[in-house]
């Protein structure tokens, strides 16, 4: 093993990935939430696309939004978890060349779509709650779809050059990634050349996209929130606010952590390396599982549904 991971290639054929060093002993513990996590994640999700489907009067464009954020939650997680468990569970480190460029690109594209949905959602809210009136003839079928081909146009042109360029790097120091899944970084890091423009263009792409979406999504909250307190009960107010509850819990669980995630793991920090992998985990898994929760709980229309699904299922 140590001869070909030392062995001078400008090409190599596999990476192999360490998964989380210094916490081997634990693999099986830490596997327990991962797959706990994903789990509920797949179910969540999928039970949203189901009830979404099934209910003629779900099919609006919150729902449609909240859909492609299941869909896109769902990608994100089986992106990164079937290789992480093969390497909890079976020692399974290797990665093909060409497999781990792929899982890179669907990484970082789905969650700069994911990005892109919050938006829709949060300019949907904007039109429901200061343009009621309009709602309907803004936000129609078509409106949806082509949103929703922006945001997938979107995600997967600007994750493209830094994949192609990460591709085209040559590789002969070594081929063994410091991480459980193919990161950007943690792979360019192993070309034995300036990597600068791929670094910068990466971490560009991924703060200029994702703060400038923060951005939309705060400046669109802002107008929402001057429109909530000039309705004219208390009633109507928190009301109207309740509809927005599910939203903002759903920003706050994708946006922070993965802020977070991206810049520890990218500048030099006293973070320990296990601590820094197992949370660039947890933030591709964690708010997968909790997006479905939030809007089951904090949405009453999916509550209806689902508890009419079980009660028919009971009779």
């Amino acid at each position: 093993m140590s001869d070909s991971n030392t062995t001078d290639f400008s090409n190599p054929s596999t990476f192999i990935l360490l998964g989380i060093p210094g916490l081997e002993a634990v693999y099986v513990w830490i596997s327990i939430p991962f797959c706990a996590m994903y789990t509920f994640a797949i179910l969540g999700n999928f039970t949203v696309l189901f009830i979404v489907k099934r209910e003629l009067t779900l099919h609006i464009p919150m729902y449609y939004f909240l859909c492609m954020l299941a869909v896109t939650d769902m990608v994100l997680s089986t992106t990164i978890l079937p290789k992480t468990l093969s390497i909890f569970w079976f020692n399974s480190r290797e990665i093909n060349f060409n497999a781990c460029l792929t899982q890179m690109y669907c990484i970082h594209c789905f969650s700069l779509m994911e990005s892109g949905i919050f938006v829709a959602m949060a300019f949907d809210r904007y039109v429901a709650i200061c343009d009621p009136l309009r709602h309907s003839a803004i936000m129609t079928n078509p409106v949806v779809a082509k949103i929703g081909l922006v945001v997938i146009l979107r995600g997967g042109t600007f994750v493209l050059p830094s994949t192609l360029l990460a591709r085209q790097w040559p590789y002969c120091r070594t081929n063994i990634i410091h991480h459980s899944y193919c990161e950007h970084i943690a792979v360019v890091r192993l070309a034995c050349t300036d990597i600068r423009v791929s670094s910068y263009y990466s971490l560009s792409i991924k703060l200029l996209v994702i703060l400038l979406d923060m951005l939309f999504i705060v400046i669109s909250y802002v107008q929402i929130l001057r429109t909530i307190f000039n309705l004219p009960t208390k009633d109507a107010q928190i009301k109207t606010f309740g509809t927005c509850i599910s939203h903002l819990c759903a920003f706050s669980t994708f946006y922070f952590p993965h802020l977070f995630a991206s810049i520890t793991h990218r500048f030099d920090s006293n973070m320990a390396l296990h601590i820094r992998i197992l949370m660039a985990n947890v933030y591709l898994l964690l708010p997968p599982m909790l997006h479905p929760i939030i809007y089951g709980v904090r949405t009453k229309q999916i509550q209806e549904r689902l508890l009419r699904l079980f009660t028919q299922k009971g009779t």
